[in-house]
């Protein structure tokens, strides 16, 4: 009898010391880590970048906490070879303390990055002592060895056909439109190959909507002034916001206080929460290379005085 009183004492003292343990580890949970959205690596989010150039990121970010850190790492493969040994690093202090934040930066690529295939690592770090880690692949590549390297240029900017910006030069310090005034803005894309589309386009800025690629372009809340595609071009090609309509050139030009837009197939009604105001807009320049996944955009500050 005291043999099996002993056995049971054993049986109930395990399961007591199991009990313990299990609301031990229940009581101190592991800390939920931060999530991101709307994550962009890169233009377009095609993970590439071309050393000497400006590189685009963007990620929406929510703490459990408060944020403490919000990191980028790029860091070479154990699998590959490079012409030499190299990583960047960057941090954003600025974003310490905040619940949610948009991590919208640019920042250059230096030149002497060996080209290659990278991990990329977007951290964020809570208060909570989480950590929020995403990796990807990632492409790093001499602008010399791309197919196509679209760069905007020859821009510039007329009201009334009088012109007020050009190529950098600004004749007026601030683009002023009022109601019925034309404003034509040109703009042409260089060394281009293959199928591609170019935009421009006039947003508000109390839009707070700010896209950088002509896949994140909601034209519910931009103006369309032009749209020009272009298929199987030749090496070396552009291709501009003037084009020939009807016989006649032009295409690129929209009055303030136009009630439809120049959005191709089918003009949008200029309503809702785009409709004409006095304001600050942002006139954009658009592209996207669609055999190579390539993109660029230019931008440039408008006020429209709509009295």
């Amino acid at each position: 009898m005291k043999k099996i009183y002993s056995v049971f004492l054993s049986i109930a003292l395990v399961s007591g010391l199991s009990v313990a343990c299990k609301k031990d580890n229940q009581s101190v949970p592991e800390a939920a880590k931060p999530t991101a959205d709307n994550i962009e690596i890169g233009t377009g989010n095609n993970k590439n970048a071309l050393r000497g150039r400006d590189f685009h990121l963007n990620a929406d970010v929510l703490a459990r906490d408060k944020i403490s850190d919000v990191q980028v790492k790029i860091l070479q493969k154990n699998t590959e070879s490079y012409s030499a040994p190299w990583k960047f690093e960057l941090s954003w202090a600025e974003f310490k303390g905040v619940k949610n934040a948009t991590v919208h930066k640019h920042f250059t690529i230096p030149a002497e990055a060996p080209e290659g295939k990278y991990d990329f690592f977007f951290i964020v770090l809570d208060e909570n002592g989480s950590k929020l880690e995403i990796r990807e692949d990632f492409v790093i590549t001499d602008p010399a060895n791309v197919p196509v390297d679209p760069q905007i240029g020859r821009d510039m900017i007329s009201r009334n056909g009088q012109l007020i910006y050009y190529m950098e030069t600004w004749v007026e310090k601030e683009l002023i439109f009022k109601k019925g005034d034309e404003l034509k803005a040109h703009a042409q894309v260089n060394e281009i190959k293959g199928d591609g589309v170019l935009y421009s386009v006039l947003i508000k800025r109390s839009a707070n909507y700010h896209p950088e690629s002509v896949d994140n372009l909601d034209l519910n809340k931009v103006i369309v002034i032009s749209k020009v595609e272009h298929h199987n071009l030749p090496a070396a090609s552009k291709v501009a916001t003037l084009r020939q309509i009807n016989g006649v050139w032009g295409g690129e030009d929209i009055t303030i206080g136009a009630t439809e837009d120049f959005n191709e197939p089918k003009p949008n009604p200029v309503s809702g929460e785009k409709s004409w105001a006095s304001g600050q807009y942002d006139l954009v320049f658009l592209y996207k290379n669609t055999t190579y996944n390539r993109s660029t955009f230019k931008s440039f500050p408008i006020t429209v005085d709509y009295k």
